[in-house]
């Protein structure tokens, strides 16, 4: 049975004063009441949320709390608890060690947290620390998905202009970000549309889905698609693109772009085509809109590539966000896809 994950915006709590940390628990816990956590789990959600949080607090003196709800098999759902700071790091090992507790919490430290969460992972280094916890019910046995988004819209605008879907079946991957023309109410109905096409056959040949979201985005802004598909069982990734649509592979210290064609989906497209990468071992996959800049490297950014997608999603979007435009990134290990 495939998963569909559509879209969701990242919920941002800043983090700057202790009272913050009550505020950010509550609505980490309320979320996932709302998605089905019962007493106990949600009360986990809690707890997580309030060391993190506490954390950042400690060691950083301020940072930002990000949220996201993870669709699951079965119509059920997790809990994505992140936090990121710009400090100068600090010390994983000792943190994670049982006795370590940050000052103003309930002294349950990061190692407790890391046997909370079923997911736990951290990059940590001058330039700051990204955390992460995945939290899902005691009855969701379901593996966890390895990719990670980010998705912000500019000054925290309602209406994001940027969007993105993502559709698991099997050993099949496809994926789809789109960046509508402008920002705002008209450019997020030009990435709506063309996403809800994708999302009737995420699946369906490229060429033919280009064609498809061209057709429909025709009467709105248009915007800049990128597809990627990839197949487990080749091990083989297909990748079509039009506009300003980043998207790279990278492995170990290997990072290569993936090639897009001018034009303007919904507009005017001169030409389309779809380019074959094969032998993708151990890459992982990023895909962004220009709301990031791309002048990033993670070989910059030692044992990154090697964390969690989320991790890498969010530790691009804090160092290298334009601040100008609504900023998506999208990162899929493909390597947790191709067995």
């Amino acid at each position: 049975m495939g998963l569909s994950i559509a879209a969701y915006m990242t919920r941002v709590v800043p983090l700057a004063d202790p009272s913050d940390v009550g505020h950010a628990r509550r609505i980490a816990q309320k979320l996932g009441e709302d998605h089905g956590f019962d007493e106990q789990d949600a009360g986990r959600v809690a707890l997580v949320t309030t060391e993190l949080c506490s954390n950042v607090l400690k060691h950083a003196g301020h940072g930002e709390l990000h949220l996201r709800v993870l669709p699951r098999e079965g119509g059920r759902y997790g809990i994505e608890v992140l936090t990121v700071d710009r400090a100068q790091g600090f010390d994983a090992q000792a943190c994670l060690a049982d006795g370590y507790s940050s000052a103003g919490t309930q002294g349950i430290g990061m190692g407790a947290v890391a046997r909370l969460a079923q997911v736990f992972d951290v990059h940590a280094d001058t330039r700051g620390a990204v955390v992460l916890a995945r939290l899902y019910g005691k009855h969701d046995a379901a593996a966890d998905q390895r990719w990670g988004a980010t998705q912000h819209a500019l000054h925290g605008d309602p209406a994001c202009g940027d969007t993105w879907y993502l559709a698991v079946d099997g050993q099949q991957v496809s994926a789809l970000v789109i960046d509508g023309l402008g920002h705002g109410r008209e450019a997020e109905v030009a990435a709506l549309t063309g996403a809800a096409v994708f999302a009737s056959a995420p699946f369906a040949e490229p060429l033919l889905q280009l064609q498809a979201l061209h057709q429909a985005m025709s009467g709105t802004r248009g915007g800049a698609v990128a597809v990627a598909q990839y197949n487990g069982a080749s091990n083989r990734l297909a990748f079509t693109g039009i506009g300003n649509i980043g998207a790279c592979l990278v492995a170990g210290t290997q990072q290569r772009g993936l090639a897009s064609l001018p034009g303007i989906v919904g507009g005017q497209v001169r030409k389309t085509q779809v380019f074959n990468y094969a032998d993708l071992n151990g890459n992982v996959l990023i895909m962004y809109s220009d709301g990031l800049q791309s002048r990033w490297n993670l070989q910059d950014y030692p044992g990154l590539v090697h964390r969690h997608p989320a991790v890498i999603a969010a530790v691009l979007h804090r160092d290298f966000c334009r601040g100008r435009d609504d900023v998506t990134v999208l990162v899929i290990d493909l390597e947790a896809v191709h067995v």
